[in-house]
């Protein structure tokens, strides 16, 4: 099964917050069975911000490193996932960011990865693994 992360789920890994250890098993496994988890240029883009204004540009560069190499493959916006975005947007109480990450794991009959809570208004949409 395809498998998505969203911002939430790679900053707990980045920052070893609890579901550390989750997401390192997550990560062993997709690099095991050659099945990189997929990520969208949108919830990327969080990640870069986040970093950049708490910890500054060298911090970032080296955030920017670690995932490259992560087993993490970002999938960037096109229409049809816009669209899908937005129609979450439209009809549940989330961030447009994370209805990208919903999208995605909707539209690859995939399983979303995180631990934000905000995803329960999509549960019955997505698949979801929980941190």
């Amino acid at each position: 099964m395809i498998k998505v992360i969203d911002s939430h789920a790679l900053m707990v890994f980045l920052e070893k917050e609890p579901g550390y250890e989750k997401m390192q098993r997550i990560f062993v496994q997709a690099t095991e069975k050659d099945n990189h988890l997929l990520m969208t240029s949108v919830n990327f883009g969080e990640i870069y911000y986040i970093v950049l204004r708490e910890c500054g540009k060298k911090k970032t560069e080296e955030v920017e490193k670690v995932i490259a190499s992560l087993p993490i493959r970002i999938v960037d916006v096109n229409v049809e996932l816009a669209k899908e975005a937005g129609k979450l947007k439209a009809t549940k109480k989330m961030s447009y960011a994370d209805c990208f990450a919903a999208a995605l794991a909707k539209m690859n009959k995939g399983e979303l990865i995180t631990g934000d809570k905000e995803f329960e208004e999509v549960k019955h949409d997505v698949k979801i693994q929980w941190l």
